[in-house]
């Protein structure tokens, strides 16, 4: 017997999507010729909107769903849900929090070592037919280096406790210090990036976020620094990023986050100092079966008239 009715905005895991489909009646946006229509259709019964981070739901989406009452999210990212919109409404937001860290923090150290150690760059020489003709250039060591990392949220802790390993020299900056945290607090962005080798960024988006890593702290990384994005698109300036990469302000980046995906600047496609990664920081089998989970958590826990799992605290 079906419970309820689900809109999905975008796909979602299959495993996911069948186990949404047993037990609720669910509409898939994406797929709708019409949206506007399809939303119309089920204004009046949909309670709950599975969507994606990247997707989230604005104004305009909460409004056609006057039933809405629960946007469960598959991910952690929370930029693209109106939270103003949201608590006009008393809609409640859930997303999975901590399924996704590890796997998140093993990759941004992953992109720390094939940016500096020239693993992918490698890989095109070798298939290119160029190591007949000559030796790859030398690579940049990691261990003993400098690392900071803007935003010590969850996966940037991560991340700094996977760097002791290569006996990286961690320091980070966010909103406020974290006095239980080993690592060096530097309240400016441009001073740490002045003084590390490596910029990773685990920082959440939003407007508090936008472009904060501008010209300004590129040109303080420098020439030999690398700048690692593994958080949002948003948080990053593209227009100096591509300028920065393109002139030697800095030496390289490693990018996961886009801006307008899956388009990614023609810009950077002919560089040979950026790995360009199509948004799969956390895409592990296993992370995104969790992160299933937790959305099923979520929407079981809300038809039952329960705690949600893991709710959003008001923003």
């Amino acid at each position: 017997m079906h419970q309820g009715e689900i809109l999905i905005t975008a796909p979602v895991e299959q495993r996911l999507d069948d186990a949404l489909a047993q037990s609720h009646v669910v509409h898939r946006l994406w797929l709708a010729d019409d949206k506007p229509a399809l939303l119309a259709s089920v204004a009046d019964r949909v309670q709950v909107v599975v969507t994606r981070s990247v997707i989230g739901a604005d104004r305009a989406l909460m409004t056609a769903l006057p039933k809405l009452e629960l946007i469960a999210i598959f991910g952690v990212g929370l930029d693209a849900i109106d939270f103003v919109a949201a608590r006009e409404r008393g809609i409640r937001v859930a997303n999975t929090p901590d399924v996704l860290t590890a796997d998140t923090a093993d990759y941004g150290i992953a992109l720390v070592l094939a940016l500096a150690r020239k693993i992918v760059a490698g890989d095109r020489f070798v298939r290119q037919g160029r190591w007949q003709q000559g030796l790859l250039p030398n690579s940049t060591r990691v261990h003993g280096k400098r690392l900071g990392i803007v935003g010590l949220g969850r996966i940037g802790d991560g991340v700094a406790r996977r760097a002791a390993a290569f006996s990286l020299h961690v320091s980070y900056t966010g909103p406020r210090a974290k006095p239980d945290k080993p690592w060096a607090y530097v309240p400016d962005l441009v001073t740490l990036a002045q003084q590390v080798d490596f910029l990773v960024l685990t920082c959440p988006g939003g407007p508090e976020t936008s472009k904060i890593v501008s010209a300004e702290v590129l040109r303080a990384l420098g020439p030999e620094g690398f700048l690692i994005n593994i958080a949002r698109a948003s948080v990053v300036d593209h227009a100096a990023l591509i300028a920065a990469l393109a002139n030697g302000t800095i030496k390289g980046a490693a990018l996961d986050v886009f801006e307008s995906e899956p388009d990614v600047p023609a810009a950077l496609l002919d560089m040979d100092n950026v790995i360009l990664e199509p948004h799969i920081a956390s895409t592990t089998v296993e992370t995104r079966a969790a992160i299933g989970d937790r959305v099923l958590a979520n929407v079981a826990a809300y038809f039952a008239g329960e705690p949600l799992p893991s709710p959003v605290e008001d923003r």
